[in-house]
């Protein structure tokens, strides 16, 4: 059965008056979180030993970006729930057994560089695997903060998956499993700083943080056709672009040689490079300068590889993973087309920010 679309959420103001707003606009699935995450320890934690490890990342953070301490603590307010135990879960590095297994499957990312689409644009497009049951909270957010670039993002309220920015900037990516993590900057607090960035150095930047926990793979790109794929961990990362094809493709593995030594989940490892040389081959298999939207659309739709297909369906065999939402953006123009559940059965809807550096720019 085809999902229905996905809420539309807006959101403006100073980063309390925004964290009230998110707070109360997503009330009953932060309470729900909040309330069942305790189900779900590393084991041999107690409660008061995860509120203990939070606040020691807490008390790290505050000085760093007090901003987003104002923004969760509002968030919090607005909920009705105990901050310390919102920013516990906002956060995902004290949530996994120690260097132990961390994934089931959690993104795909394509992209098209300017020589390798019809019409010379920079696309992005990414399918997010998580639990079936995720796939209804999935909330686009439009957030405005004066001195920030407005941006759009899907994921949870309020955690980001994906966003882009009026800045012209987008960031996709995938979850790693690093196994030099440390008390620090959460990777979920980071992509939350470098939706705010005003350039794709200023983004890679924040990305490169030293005092970062752990790292994501964050796939970046501007509206000028600049790619920049971080494959991090908290102690290093490695930088890669687009390749002669003007195609980059990732998943939930290192891929990089100077970052597999900090592989930390080696038993999925494999079974997520399957998607990886998967989207490699669908990617080289286009002829060049075709690829569009629509097209990238198909290609996120490939079932090929099931179970571990980049369109993933519990009935193929992962019953604890899905893919709960899509997207496909044009970066150049600031057009993203997405919708909840898998590509190949959902309804399409798309954003287009008012004001946009790539298109102020061509004027």
């Amino acid at each position: 059965m085809t999902p229905p679309t996905i809420e539309l959420v807006r959101v403006a103001g100073t980063h309390r008056e925004v964290g009230l707003q998110l707070g109360e606009a997503g009330r009953e699935q932060i309470r729900r979180t909040v309330e069942t995450s305790w189900d779900e320890l590393p084991c041999g934690r107690s409660k008061a030993d995860q509120l203990a490890l939070a606040d020691e990342y807490r008390a790290f953070t505050a000085p760093r970006l007090p901003w987003l301490l104002e923004e969760l603590d509002a968030c919090a307010e607005g909920a009705g729930v105990d901050p310390l135990e919102f920013f516990a879960v906002s956060m995902e590095e004290i949530w996994y057994e120690p260097y132990g297994p961390r994934i089931e499957g959690r993104c795909s990312d394509l992209v098209a560089g300017p020589s390798a689409t019809s019409h010379g644009h920079l696309l992005v497009a990414h399918n997010n695997d998580l639990r079936p049951e995720t796939e209804q909270d999935i909330t686009a957010l439009e957030i405005s903060v004066p001195g920030d670039p407005v941006f759009f993002q899907l994921g949870g309220i309020p955690w980001l998956s994906v966003g882009w920015n009026a800045a012209g900037l987008s960031l996709t990516g995938n979850e790693l499993a690093p196994n030099d993590e440390r008390v620090g900057i959460s990777r979920s607090h980071q992509v939350l700083e470098m939706m705010r960035a005003s350039s794709l150095d200023q983004m890679v930047a924040m990305a490169l943080r030293t005092d970062r926990a752990s790292s994501y793979n964050n796939v970046l790109a501007s509206f000028d056709g600049g790619v920049a794929d971080v494959e991090g961990s908290a102690s290093d990362a490695e930088i890669t672009g687009l390749d002669e094809a003007g195609h980059l493709a990732h998943t939930n593995n290192y891929v990089c040689d100077r970052m597999l030594p900090f592989e930390g989940d080696t038993e999925y490892a494999p079974l997520s490079q399957i998607r990886y040389d998967r989207a490699r081959e669908l990617l080289a298999a286009e002829p060049p300068g075709s690829l569009t939207m629509d097209r990238l659309r198909e290609l996120l739709s490939d079932h090929e590889t099931k179970p571990q297909s980049l369109c993933k369906h519990p009935e193929f065999g992962t019953p604890t993973s899905k893919t709960v939402f899509w997207c496909v953006a044009d970066v150049t123009d600031g057009r993203i087309r997405y919708g909840r559940g898998n590509p190949c059965d959902s309804i399409a809807q798309e954003y287009e920010f008012e004001s946009y550096a790539g298109r102020e720019a061509a004027a």
